[in-house]
């Protein structure tokens, strides 16, 4: 007699808005470890700020809901990871994952040479992406032509290396290794950093370990780990959550009276006595006490720019068990001050504060 299997429960999905700082665990993809996140949550809205190889580690932004909207940000940000650079053998991913394809020997690696390779790659550079990655060339992405024996012409990327850091290291899989901290712009592959460097060395290398230990100002210390949302129950996991406007904390802000925030949220631009023109500026609204969005400011114009929806702001008001939760921002900042009505003085650092409208 055939057996047949009961229906797969299906999960309950809801709204969702906020901000996750994973850990991302060795071996996963970005996106594994995304769903893996919106499962445990229940979140029926997802997406992450940028990948991470399966063999790095490290900060990983996840964006839920409304949060979603200012996952860009993080996209551009800046970003410091720490590698572990196997010196004398190359491999055909760069990394340990890929097999080995030249064997060098490797010199002395004395203080004055590491000085010499930090000067020559700190500062703008010219890096050309390598074939594993997921680039695209003709809709294909390069990792595709590389399994399959194909390389491809690719134009160099211009990067900014703002900070590195080298020191020897040991590790039983190489001849000699390095550790290395660098602080660099968006779309820097470390990788072909290690790669490089090893180049200049002489003798060849690759990535034996990756970290992401920083990444548009969140630091390895505020995230956590898979393992341990999984052993939280659904209220824990929920205050882990940093709320949407934590992605745009270090910028301006400006609050509008209960006209203008609905104004504002129609898209409608707004005239007033904003401040200085800034390209970017967090919005909120005073009655009821709540985050409206992004905008930029031109000639006195507050200009919308990414907007939340009223239903999700009011799924962010009814979630919080207190308004103040809801409004803990997570850097500490310099309050701002309201001036009156349909005007507002803001510092560039701002707390989440939320005053009174002015008659």
């Amino acid at each position: 007699m055939t057996q047949t299997s009961s229906p797969r429960q299906k999960i309950q999905r809801r709204p969702v808005h906020g901000v996750l700082l994973l850990d991302k665990p060795l071996g996963l993809s970005s996106n594994q470890a995304l769903q893996k996140a919106k499962w445990l949550l229940r979140a029926d809205k997802a997406g992450h700020t940028g990948t991470l190889d399966p063999l790095a580690t490290g900060v990983l932004p996840l964006c839920f809901g409304a949060a979603t909207k200012f996952s860009q940000l993080q996209l551009d940000a800046d970003k410091t990871y720490e590698a572990l650079l196997l010196l004398g053998q190359k491999t055909t991913t760069a990394d340990a994952e890929g097999d080995v394809i030249e064997t060098r020997p490797v010199p002395d690696i004395t203080p004055e040479l590491l000085d010499r390779i930090t000067q020559r790659f700190t500062g703008p550079l010219a890096q050309i992406p390598p074939m594993y990655s997921a680039l695209k060339k003709d809709g294909k992405a390069l990792y595709e032509y590389a399994r399959q024996g194909i390389e491809v012409a690719r134009e160099p990327r211009h990067i900014t290396i703002f900070k590195l850091d080298m020191a020897v290291a040991h590790d039983p899989r190489a001849q000699a290794a390095i550790k290395i901290i660098v602080s660099c712009s968006k779309g820097t592959y470390i990788r072909t950093l290690g790669e490089d460097i090893g180049e200049a060395l002489g003798c060849g290398a690759h990535l034996g370990a990756l970290r992401r230990i920083e990444t548009g100002g969140f630091v390895a210390a505020q995230c956590i780990t898979l393992a341990a949302l999984e052993a939280m129950t659904e209220a824990e996991r929920d205050a882990c959550l940093l709320p949407p406007q934590s992605l745009v904390a270090a910028y301006p802000s400006v609050t509008l009276d209960a006209d203008n925030a609905g104004r504002f949220l129609s898209g409608l631009r707004r005239r007033g006595q904003w401040g200085d023109d800034a390209p970017l500026v967090q919005v909120y609204g005073s009655a009821p006490a709540a985050f409206l969005g992004s905008a930029h400011i031109t000639a006195d114009e507050l200009i919308p720019q990414r907007l939340l929806s009223p239903i999700e702001i009011q799924d962010m008001l009814q979630s919080a068990q207190r308004p103040a939760e809801v409004l803990t921002p997570v850097f500490t900042a310099a309050p701002s001050e309201a001036t009156e009505s349909g005007s507002f003085q803001h510092s560039p650092n701002p707390v989440f504060k939320f005053p009174e409208s002015q008659p």
